[in-house]
Parts: structure tokens; sequence; C-alpha cells
């Protein structure tokens, strides 16, 4: 599972979106600096953190700060939610009826038996989109929000060995359709197969600390 990731204001603005707006990208420099270099964690009951999600309106990308994990009744949920299988969305389409990118610069797994964190990423400074579904949700004060979800999917055998699952990365050339097409199956899928064109670019890379990177510079 992705349980952290980072955004470094760094960042070169390559993989995220083919055309991306200035404005988004400016508006993710600057939430990234007022972040002063944390990770960014699920929000919930004790962290209420709302994390910057790249989103469409009138069909252009627009920025949004979201909750990270889905509310129910104007709580966090009980079943596991930061993260949702790519093959559920395979069996259940439905759930593709909202989406987003997550902007990030790496994200950060665990390796066991050997309890090292490792950050993934596609190059320093390089800022990718994570695939994300999303939906509405009212928060504990009785807002309502957006709420997003990571997609997972299976890790391609050069990373297994450091964990099974990796985000689904969404390269330029699909941030389109993935962010406005249809909600069917055929959308998870293709995705899938575009996400293959960076296997290759993704490293790990061993970290010092052992809480999964508190700390990006």
């Amino acid at each position: 599972m992705c349980a952290s990731y980072g955004l470094d204001p760094r960042f070169t603005d390559a993989e995220l979106l083919a055309e991306a707006d200035d404005a988004v990208l400016e508006g993710l420099r600057s939430w990234a600096e007022q972040n002063a270099g944390e990770t960014l964690r699920p929000t919930g009951k004790n962290l209420r953190n709302l994390n910057p999600l790249v989103t469409t309106s009138d069909g252009r990308a627009a920025l949004q700060a979201a909750w990270w994990g889905y509310l129910v009744d104007g709580q966090p949920a009980r079943f596991p939610s930061i993260n949702t299988r790519s093959e559920r969305l395979q069996d259940r389409p439905g759930g593709l009826r909202t989406r987003a990118l997550v902007p990030a610069t790496g994200w950060y797994e665990m390796q066991k038996p050997d309890r090292v964190w490792h950050e993934f990423g596609l190059g320093r400074g390089v800022l990718f989109g994570m695939a994300a579904v999303t939906q509405r949700g009212r928060t504990p004060d009785g807002d309502w929000i957006t709420c997003y979800s990571i997609v997972m999917r299976p890790a391609p055998p050069q990373l297994a060995h450091i964990h099974d699952r990796i985000p689904l990365l969404i390269p330029t050339s699909f941030a389109g359709d993935w962010l406005g097409g249809d909600p069917t199956r055929e959308l998870i899928d293709e995705a899938l197969l575009a996400a293959g064109d960076l296997d290759e670019r993704v490293a790990a890379t061993p970290q010092d600390d052992d809480k999964g990177g508190q700390t990006l510079f």
C-alpha cells in the first residue's frame, strides 16, 4: 500500500500533464513550500491535512485541496480507503465515476522483513501523477469535500522484491484520458497499459531513517 508520499517544490513539470496550466504548477509549488518538506500522509482523526489534487473543471486541469481517504457519515471510513486495488476497479468499473491525479515526486514503502524504507520515483525532482478515484464526503466539521484513494497495481518484476504493489502512474500522454474518459473497464485496462511505459524508469532508493522519510529536503 502507499501510505506516504512527497512533493518537492523543486520539481520539474515534464511528467504530470501534457498541457499543464501555469496556475496549477505554481499552486503545487506554493503548497509544497508551505508544507516545509514534510511527507504527505492520510487525513484522519489526528491529522487534518488536506493535500493537493489535480481534477478537471470545464474540461481544464484544476487544483483543489482534498482529504486522503474516504469519509462516511462525517467520520473517516472504518474500512481501508487510502488505496484502491486496480483489480477491484476492473471488476467494478463504477468506482471510476470520478477520478483525479495525485501530484508527487516520490512515494515510500517498507521492504520486509528487513524493515528498510525505500523512496520510489522517476528521478530526483521529477513531478508525476498517481491515479486516484474520488468521491464526496462530509468532514467531522460538517463541510463537504473531495476525498481520494490512490489506485494501486501489481509491482513490475524489478520492484516486486521490495514491495508487491505500486501506485498506478499516469504518463502525460494518458493524463487527459484518465481525467476525462468514460468510467469503463476499458479505461482502467488502458491506464495499466499506459503505466507500463514508465516501469523501467521507476527506481527505489533505500532511506537512512526508519520512518519512511519524514522530510524531503
